[in-house]
């Protein structure tokens, strides 16, 4: 077997009250893919940021082939071999492919010696990237703009940026919480490419069957101590995740049984021309109404026009029996409709606000006398609702940026639930968050459905789905392939529906 290329023993990270890491293992060898496996809050993105120089460890000692170092900066670290590629990418998209691949490290022409500055080799740069994006089969244009690429296309451009710099461990950070399956799967190609040159892969993922189908080996890590080490083949997902949470989780989705109630909202002949069309469907009080489809099924489209972000051109919604028109979100808000969008860092919080000034931001007029913010009373309201979704923070006064995934998930659904709502509509409401927190965030939800609130949950997770709802609407290129029952729910079912494979509309579950 290989020597280990990365050798990381005994590291301890200490911050001001706080002990984030505390004698903790890592090893990696040349060609292997190792999987670093945790909640959020972990201390996974801490020992990466030690890894890669933007930390120094409080003790313990880092060997990097065979010698020990000590990276005062991530340039160093970079220039060192290591590179790293986040789950929201890092580039600068008014900048050409070429640029942000060699971003601080452009060749230069050496003919200017007495230039203090040497100009940049421009037919090099774009001559290597080419060479490059061929090697990892992309055939983009590197004089091309990075804002005109595709998300998976700007992972891939990064990891050209690593290869450029001949680097040896690529760290990826969720690489495919963005991306679609095709997408995935092509990466994945990729991992196993670069695997097979020798370079070595820290690989960080909440998706356990990505996990077992590209990965070696782990290290998994529990509020910040080194729990075990070892092979996948020698190891099951249930053992995983009893080491990540300290226990075994016997209800990923606690489902609760519920009352149907009345009918809440109607949909009727929804249509967005080119998007979707002719979507029907109803959902009651206490109900969870599950929406599943594959990558441009227009779910999440129509979810935007029912709630009033983009326009319908055709149909009908009634909310309560009361034919409604939405020409905006604040109207469905009025009419007690709430969205949380997927992206909730862009969309569903203000990272830079606190918990309270988010929690209590749809209710300012409620919390305002004449015009001026009843702090009190803002308090009030934020500490009520992060209570009552255990947000973990130090206070409600800390911005939300600062909290882990899960818990900026918490704070969203804590904004929307004190408006009190009739209708909720999650969308992907589990996404990049770890198994623990999913499951807390499940119970949420199986607990408002429980207290009489009606349901929409949007998810790629067919276990989510299948574990979580009622009745799911199951959509293929923007139509309603097919409609289940909760007692006739089955995985292959689902999936073929998604796939296109049509039942006669008077088989409708």
């Amino acid at each position: 077997m290989d020597e280990a290329l990365l050798q990381l023993s005994h590291i301890s990270m200490y911050f001001p009250g706080i002990k984030a890491l505390d004698d903790v293992h890592l090893s990696l060898r040349p060609g292997e893919v190792h999987a670093l496996i945790g909640e959020n809050g972990a201390g996974k993105s801490t020992l990466v940021k030690i890894i890669t120089g933007v930390y120094k460890p409080s003790s313990g000692s880092i060997l990097y082939q065979g010698k020990e170092i000590n990276f005062k900066s991530p340039q160093e670290a970079q220039q060192a071999g290591i590179a790293v590629i986040h789950q929201e990418t890092s580039m600068f998209p008014d900048l050409s492919v070429a640029e942000n691949i060699f971003m601080g490290h452009e060749p230069r022409i050496n003919t200017f010696k007495r230039l203090p500055l040497k100009p940049i080799s421009w037919n090099y740069m774009y001559h290597r990237s080419k060479e490059l994006l061929q090697s990892l089969g992309m055939q983009i244009d590197p004089r091309s703009l990075v804002k005109d690429l595709s998300t998976a296309e700007r992972h891939l451009v990064e990891i050209a940026k690593a290869l450029s710099q001949e680097a040896r461990i690529l760290i990826m950070d969720e690489p495919t919480s963005a991306i679609t399956i095709r997408e995935t799967e092509e990466l994945f190609e990729l991992v196993k490419k670069l695997k097979a040159q020798g370079t070595a892969i820290i690989f960080i993922s909440h998706k356990f069957e990505e996990i077992f189908e590209i990965a070696d080996s782990y290290t998994v890590l529990r509020d910040g101590h080194f729990i075990s080490e070892g092979l996948l083949k020698d190891v099951t997902e249930d053992e995983l995740i009893r080491m990540m949470v300290g226990r075994s989780i016997d209800q990923l989705f606690p489902k609760g049984k519920t009352v149907i109630g009345d009918l809440v909202l109607e949909a009727r002949g929804l249509s967005q021309l080119g998007v979707f069309n002719d979507i029907s469907f109803q959902v009651h009080r206490g109900e969870i109404l599950g929406f599943f489809g594959l990558v441009g099924a227009g779910r999440s489209e129509l979810m935007r026009s029912l709630v009033g972000i983009d326009s319908l051109d055709r149909g009908e919604i009634f909310m309560e029996n009361q034919k409604c028109h939405f020409k905006s979100p604040q109207d469905s808000m009025r009419r007690g409709i709430v969205y949380v969008p997927e992206d909730r860092q862009r969309q569903g919080a203000i990272l830079t606000m606190s918990i309270a000034e988010n929690i209590s931001l749809p209710q300012i007029d409620q919390l305002s006398t004449l015009g001026f913010l009843n702090h009190l009373k803002e308090t009030s309201l934020a500490s009520e609702y992060a209570k009552k979704l255990e947000v973990k923070a130090a206070g409600i006064e800390y911005d939300v940026q600062t909290l882990s995934g899960g818990n900026q998930q918490k704070v969203v659904l804590a904004k929307w639930l004190a408006s009190h709502p009739t209708l909720l509509i999650l969308d992907e409401p589990t996404k990049g968050i770890d198994v623990a927190t999913k499951s807390a965030v499940h119970q949420i939800i199986s607990d408002l459905a429980g207290q009489g609130l009606a349901v929409i949950m949007v998810s790629s997770e067919l276990p989510e789905i299948i574990g979580m709802t009622d009745r799911v609407v199951v959509m293929h290129e923007g139509r309603i392939s097919e409609v289940l029952h909760r007692s006739n729910y089955s995985e292959e079912r689902i999936m073929r529906a998604a796939m296109g494979s049509f039942k006669d509309p008077g088989e409708v579950e």
